[in-house]
């Protein structure tokens, strides 16, 4: 009877659906994560020979095996699902390189569950930042447009009615500063997250005389993680990147529904060119706004995967299990791949789309979203409550409602009946104060307090916002040279070992 290829313990070989359905699918990443395994084992290696744990000459055989691996690519190894996962299938081939004696002291002082639980982490610290950066490309995108668009007077809308006119550029900078929370909240969890597991082994430690602190400085970790329970059977860090897509990916979607909206026909306030377009099979008229479709849909299916994920972690046990630790991570890197690609579709959306001025300024002048400058105007002129001349002119936009007027021809005329009406006396507005305040430019202009769409407010506001963005693009540029540095001082750690 033939046995396992992994354990003694096990007296027969692998059910052929268990190979299929379970472990071959583990092995289709393995060459994406060849290099992050080969800097594992590199980092062990070093550890160990520095450790007096294994003898000098094992550990050079052990390292040039390694480098050797690591020239040839991950297509020279030879994947068998009856070894499991990638680990096995990587150790079986630097034995058959390097010899069973020599190559099986590798796994000195470590479980396969802490080197899975330090590739989740590599990996996903390299997904964060490019995350991060694709965050940090839109932002840039959103305040470039910004400043461009800073003056083209927009109705803005809550209930998606009119409500008060703001500008497009306005606009963007609300979408940039909205980001900036998205990638804060990646960045806050790529700095808590960067803890070395390797070296908890199973997830009760190991008696060798280990250097934990080593292995984590070579992998470019700021430390690791104290408890070895904790360090393998906890992937909080992919369900709280998870959530953090989740809450992302929720934004970009209000976001394509605006422009949604506001390319319309109706609406028109927005064009997109037909190169982010697509049509009918039936109706030639048609161009259908495929990507902001796209991005909308895909926010379901990454929610989806946070609720997925955490399913599969909720009822396991607080150890290493393949349910948590194998299911419950899968979600991520699926959700991390549709973020990027949606990121960089969302920066195409804010890149080309081109607001239509002069229909979107008519609009705001037409549609009533200015009365609230009339109450305001009331307020300063007239020494009335805010909710007196609230009453005011609600009375002045219905009689304008029902004449079919525009808000743009309110005159003081008619302020006055409604104020004789509600107050029992006329106002006396002066007549080109109503008229600037109905404005709509004006009527944006004037809204200068801090957050206001006003260009004295704005125009700060979007330069504050660059220096911000600039600086979290170096910090994470400097992370990436932290890493690179550290991966250059781990081969030639590995080098020396192997006295190359």
């Amino acid at each position: 009877m033939q046995e396992s290829k992994v354990s003694r313990r096990l007296k027969e070989t692998t059910a052929p659906e268990v190979n299929e359905y379970i472990y071959r699918p583990r092995l289709e990443g393995f060459a994406d994560g060849f290099d992050n395994l080969g800097n594992v084992n590199k980092a062990h290696i070093v550890m160990l020979a520095e450790q007096g744990l294994i003898r000098g000459e094992h550990a050079a055989a052990l390292a040039k095996g390694v480098l050797d691996m690591e020239a040839a690519g991950a297509g020279v190894v030879p994947l068998d699902p009856s070894r499991e996962d990638a680990y096995f299938n990587y150790e079986a081939h630097l034995i058959e390189q390097i010899g069973t004696d020599i190559g099986g002291r590798l796994h000195t002082g470590r479980s396969r569950n802490d080197i899975l639980a330090t590739l989740d982490r590599l990996r996903c610290r390299e997904v964060l930042m490019d995350l991060i950066d694709a965050l940090i490309q839109v932002r840039q995108t959103a305040l470039n447009n910004a400043e461009v668009f800073a003056t083209v007077v927009m109705p803005g809308y809550t209930h998606l009615q009119p409500a008060q006119p703001i500008t497009y550029g306005y606009y963007l900078s609300a979408v940039e500063q909205a980001l900036e929370r998205d990638c804060k909240r990646l960045t806050r969890t790529l700095e808590t997250m960067n803890q070395s597991p390797l070296g908890a082994a199973a997830f009760a430690g190991t008696p060798f005389d280990i250097d934990r602190a080593r292995t984590a400085e070579l992998l470019g970790f700021d430390g690791y993680l104290d408890n070895a329970l904790d360090a393998v059977g906890s992937r909080d860090f992919i369900l709280e990147s998870l959530s953090h897509l989740s809450l992302l990916s929720v934004f970009w979607s209000r976001v394509a529904q605006d422009y949604f909206i506001w390319s319309t026909h109706e609406f028109s306030l927005i064009d997109f060119p037909d190169s982010v377009a697509a049509t009918s099979s039936i109706m030639p008229q048609k161009k259908n706004p495929t990507v902001l479709e796209y991005l909308k849909g895909r926010t379901g299916h990454i929610v989806g995967l946070l609720m997925g994920a955490s399913m599969s972690i909720k009822g396991s046990n607080f150890s290493h299990t393949g349910d948590a630790n194998r299911e419950g991570t899968r979600g991520f890197w699926e959700a991390a791949e549709e973020s990027l690609r949606c990121l960089k579709l969302l920066d195409l959306v804010l890149r080309t789309a081109t607001p239509n001025a002069g229909l979107a300024v008519k609009r705001a002048g037409e549609d009533f979203s200015t009365a609230t400058g009339l109450a305001d105007l009331i307020v300063r002129e007239a020494d009335l409550s805010f909710r007196e001349a609230h009453h005011v002119v609600g009375g002045v936009v219905r009689m304008a409602m029902d004449a079919g007027m525009p808000a743009h021809q309110i005159d003081t005329a008619m302020v006055d009946a409604c104020a004789i009406e509600q107050l029992g006396h006329a106002l006396n507005l002066p007549a080109q104060k109503v008229q600037d305040c109905l404005d709509p430019v004006a009527n944006v202009q004037a809204r200068s307090s801090a957050g206001g769409p006003s260009l004295s407010s704005l125009a700060p506001s979007l330069q504050r916002a660059g220096v911000r963005l600039a600086s979290e693009r170096q910090a994470n540029q400097a992370r990436r040279d932290r890493l690179t540095a550290a991966h250059d001082r781990l081969q030639a750690a590995t080098k020396a070992q192997a006295g190359l």
